[in-house]
């Protein structure tokens, strides 16, 4: 591993402290980990430990409590509890009418006290209410499956609003993990139903990560939209060359977190200009090791996010940043990555200069194939340009109203790609 500038760890330190970013990546690697948990042919109580340790350390509680909801009759059963000293095995507490309908009604994580213990919980169980700081019901399309509740927090402190987001985050997962447990159906109906939970973890896993790059981009860049939009890009280039859905979700989630080094580069350089110095150009450079360092702490779903956000400035001819690799030592992912970022860059304003029509951006992206980018991921993306020029993209690449290319001219960029490719098969 390369070793960053003294300014890029004092920026990283900065930027982990100001925007609790250890935390966010700590709730997202909690995300990749559950995944695998709910779908596993396992004991489900060790399942739920792993769910609720993972609460735990998410929202800085030192106790926690795991509830399933049955209705026949009204009645919430502890499933793993984690903390308390003194907690019944199991933990029951009966519900009301008016209980249920107040959970139900709740979004998220509502902070418990004094006079509002009776409108969530009955004190007829065996447990009391009153050891609870907060609470999240889970729910599954709109309906109780179960909460989970948390005592004290780590130094007796509030649960604070990052702490709150971290849990309603994880909640999700804990609803789906719940009723997937409790679901007495027939084999047929339960493998339908685990294909729709598979299907809601995809989902929600993709939710939280747009989020995260919509952070990285609005609250330390400053460049709107640039990570979710080239996640958006690697994601159509990878459907037009073919590669599998999973690979697919792999390159539109290295898009959303490319940029994540750049919450250690001073933001004034991004509104800046006139040509970086050299010492701005290095902190500049510098992200691309610095957000390597930052993901490879992290264990995502795809294996090769660490060495995308790393070389995404790389280029075929050697001249990129900041190994230096050539074409046939970077693997297609990132070759594609590098394509859509530059691809965005170029079709977004800058401060030091203004965005480039889409055909003319196509047009110097060929100019530039096979040297620097990818041919193949070129004309990949050319494929998805002309689909969304005809209307026939299912999934539109493009903002509407931002294409100003016809059939005809995306075909002319196809054909001026192909004959630069025929006359020079070779990436230097």
């Amino acid at each position: 591993m390369l070793r960053c500038g003294c300014s890029g760890f004092s920026h990283l330190r900065n930027g982990l402290q100001g925007t609790n970013l250890k935390k966010l990546l700590r709730t997202v690697e909690a995300l990749a980990d559950l995944g695998p948990e709910l779908t596993a042919d396992r004991d489900f109580r060790q399942t739920a430990r792993t769910m609720v340790a993972a609460v735990m350390e998410a929202s800085g509680a030192r106790e926690a409590v795991l509830f399933s909801f049955g209705d026949r009759p009204s009645l919430l059963t502890s499933v793993d509890a984690q903390g308390f000293t003194l907690l019944p095995e199991p933990s029951l507490i009966p519900l009301l009418p008016r209980h249920i309908h107040t959970l139900t009604a709740a979004v998220g994580p509502v902070l418990l006290n004094s006079s509002s213990y009776d409108a969530f919980l009955s004190s007829n169980g065996n447990v009391a209410p009153e050891l609870f700081k907060c609470i999240c019901p889970l729910k599954v399309r709109g309906k109780l499956v179960g909460v989970i509740a948390l005592g004290r927090r780590q130094g007796d402190g509030q649960y604070e609003e990052d702490a709150l987001d971290a849990f309603e985050m994880l909640s999700h997962y804990l609803a789906l993990g719940i009723q997937n447990h409790t679901l007495g159906q027939t084999l047929a109906q339960r493998v339908t139903e685990n294909l729709r939970l598979l299907a809601s973890l995809h989902s929600f896993y993709d939710n939280a990560l747009e989020a995260f790059a919509t952070a990285i981009d609005v609250k330390h860049v400053n460049i709107h939209g640039h990570s979710l939009r080239v996640g958006r890009y690697a994601q159509a280039i990878g459907e037009a060359l073919g590669m599998a859905p999973a690979d697919v979700a792999s390159l539109r989630s290295a898009g959303y977190l490319h940029d994540i080094g750049k919450v250690a580069v001073d933001k004034r350089l991004f509104g800046k200009t006139s040509k970086l110095d050299a010492e701005e150009s290095r902190e500049m450079r510098d992200h691309t090791t610095v957000g390597h360092q930052i993901v490879s702490q992290v264990q995502f779903p795809w294996p090769q996010i660490p060495e995308i956000v790393r070389w995404h400035h790389e280029r075929g001819d050697g001249s990129g940043y900041p190994d230096g690799l050539h074409a046939d030592e970077m693997p297609q992912a990132v070759r594609i990555i590098a394509l859509a970022d530059t691809f965005d860059a170029m079709t977004s304003e800058r401060p030091y200069r203004e965005s480039l029509p889409i055909g003319a951006a196509l047009q110097e992206l060929i100019r530039m194939s096979p040297q620097k980018y990818d041919p193949e991921a070129v004309q990949a993306l050319l494929i998805q340009v002309r689909r969304d020029a005809v209307g026939t993209n299912r999934n539109p690449v493009f903002e509407p109203g931002s294409m100003n290319l016809s059939a005809v001219d995306v075909d002319e960029l196809a054909s001026t790609l192909q004959h630069r490719i025929n006359n020079d098969k070779k990436f230097y």
